[in-house]
């Protein structure tokens, strides 16, 4: 797994963005993906929102992802499965790059046909503590003509990654503007965030 981590660090090191092909092996890739749409049959996908606290708002013209949050609380196994991955990377930034992450949040996230999200910054105004931006893709068998690719916005090129299932995208939240484009199919993924607050 280490040798993942280093493929993450290493490309984000050359580029400001970290690729990593299977991140989440493909068992997990897929328990995780059953609990996604176990939760959306079960209607607890709810609409994402811009902001955060009181400053939250819903706008579908920016943003019309459905997610929902991932706990240890919850104590499903895959969950669990992914956080103790999660500790793992977290330890290995801590050890070899000195990140002082303290934390993490992600939730799943479910793009339907013709949802996107507009270009944004993931760091809020009021609040420093994401350091980190961290997407894991759980779509098989991903097409090209099937959309939703994560466009990154660079100082002077644009970078489009597409969805494939397993890989892992890291970036610094505070500095890249990014957007995911219209889907075509739907797309699924676990996105969140290490923290340092």
């Amino acid at each position: 797994m280490n040798t993942t981590f280093d493929d993450l660090v290493r490309t984000y090191l050359e580029n400001n963005v970290g690729l990593a092909d299977n991140f989440l092996s493909e068992t997990l890739a897929s328990q995780l993906k059953s609990n996604l749409l176990g939760l959306l049959s079960q209607k607890q996908m709810l609409p994402a929102g811009i902001g955060n606290n009181t400053d939250l708002v819903h706008n579908q013209l920016i943003r019309s992802d459905k997610i929902h949050w991932l706990d240890r609380k919850h104590h499903d196994e895959h969950e669990d499965c992914f956080f103790d991955l999660m500790d793992r990377f977290v330890a290995y930034l801590n050890q070899t790059c000195y990140t002082g992450i303290t934390g993490y949040e992600f939730h799943y996230a479910l793009y339907e046909k013709g949802s996107f999200y507009k270009k944004h910054l993931d760091q809020f105004v009021n609040n420093k503590g994401r350091a980190f931006t961290m997407i894991m893709y759980l779509n098989m068998d991903w097409k090209p003509g099937d959309g939703g690719e994560l466009c990154i916005y660079h100082s002077d090129h644009n970078q489009c990654i597409s969805p494939l299932n397993g890989k892992c995208v890291f970036f610094k939240s505070s500095e890249l503007e990014h957007e995911v484009l219209l889907s075509n199919q739907p797309r699924l993924s676990i996105t969140g965030w290490l923290k340092t607050s």
